[in-house]
């Protein structure tokens, strides 16, 4: 994006969300998890980022998502929020931060907002968290709404499947997006779910859908901006796609890097800085007179 476009760029909002909806306009979303990525993101004109609490995995080195606090969270976000200023920020409700009961979800969804500097909040479940959200939305903090592949289920799924696969289990997700909609979220990501499924949730709605792995039917797409960039060695998701690797790119520069210094070439004569002849043998001149007056001071 050049910089006069993003000078006269606006500030995406949940109203921005809706509006791309109606007018068939489709949404950008990326995770970010610190300032650099916001910040270019922000630049390249993306719609919206996800502080993900797949950050758990991407960022800290856990097995899965289940271990981030919500201190682990509150503390990205505040560096996203210092990057990106266009993009509807969004801060992801860890395990255990809405499920204990109704008033802690509020207290903690508030601190995303009050602290961190996030605009909306993303937890997963359906009809299980519709209290929930109701309660969240009620006090004035936008809600998005996760369905299929839940991570934070992972255990209750039987690992990292897809969802929605079955007329009954894809009927149980309609269900769950129409009700969502009702409690008031206003936006709603379909991770891991057939196209087709996708397709139809998303024309049910007045609410953009936005999907991972669930097709192009989606109002909008998200990804993990490290399987995006192929950053994560663990692996790559099947339905994303890596852009670049720069996994590779890095072992190469540290490579590169280790054998200049090595070897000496690095640093070099341009990356040093250099002092001024005669301030250097004025130096000299000073430690050779310290010098014999401390052989002085022994005798």
């Amino acid at each position: 994006m050049s910089a006069s476009a993003q000078h006269d760029r606006k500030k995406v909002t949940t109203h921005t969300f809706r509006l791309k909806k109606e007018r068939r306009e489709t949404l950008t979303m990326l995770t970010a998890y610190d300032y650099p990525t916001a910040l270019a993101a922000d630049r390249a004109g993306i719609d919206s980022l996800l502080v993900g609490d797949s950050l758990g995995m991407v960022v800290l080195g856990y097995e899965n998502t289940l271990p981030v606090t919500m201190e682990d969270m509150l503390h990205h976000c505040k560096a996203v929020a210092r990057g990106a200023k266009h993009p509807l920020l969004i801060g992801d409700m860890p395990f255990m931060s809405y499920q204990v009961s109704v008033q802690e979800a509020v207290r903690n969804a508030g601190r995303f907002l009050q602290e961190a500097g996030m605009d909306a909040v993303k937890l997963e479940g359906g009809a299980s968290v519709l209290a929930v959200v109701k309660a969240i939305v009620a006090a004035g903090i936008p809600v998005m709404g996760h369905l299929g592949l839940t991570p934070q289920s992972v255990h209750q799924l039987g690992g990292w499947r897809a969802q929605g696969k079955t007329a009954i289990a894809a009927r149980k997700l309609v269900e769950d997006a129409q009700l969502l909609e009702e409690a008031g979220c206003f936006s709603v990501v379909l991770e891991a779910i057939p196209s087709r499924l996708a397709e139809l949730i998303s024309d049910r709605l007045t609410i953009p859908t936005i999907g991972i792995g669930a097709g192009a039917g989606c109002d909008g797409q998200v990804l993990v901006t490290h399987d995006l960039l192929g950053l994560f060695d663990r692996f790559t998701p099947k339905f994303a796609k890596k852009y670049a690797d720069l996994h590779a790119e890095m072992a190469r520069a540290f490579a590169e890097y280790m054998t200049e210094v090595e070897s000496h070439r690095f640093p070099g004569a341009e990356h040093s800085i250099d002092m001024p002849d005669e301030e250097l043998r004025a130096l000299l001149e000073t430690l050779e007179v310290d010098r014999y007056t401390s052989k002085q001071v022994d005798k």
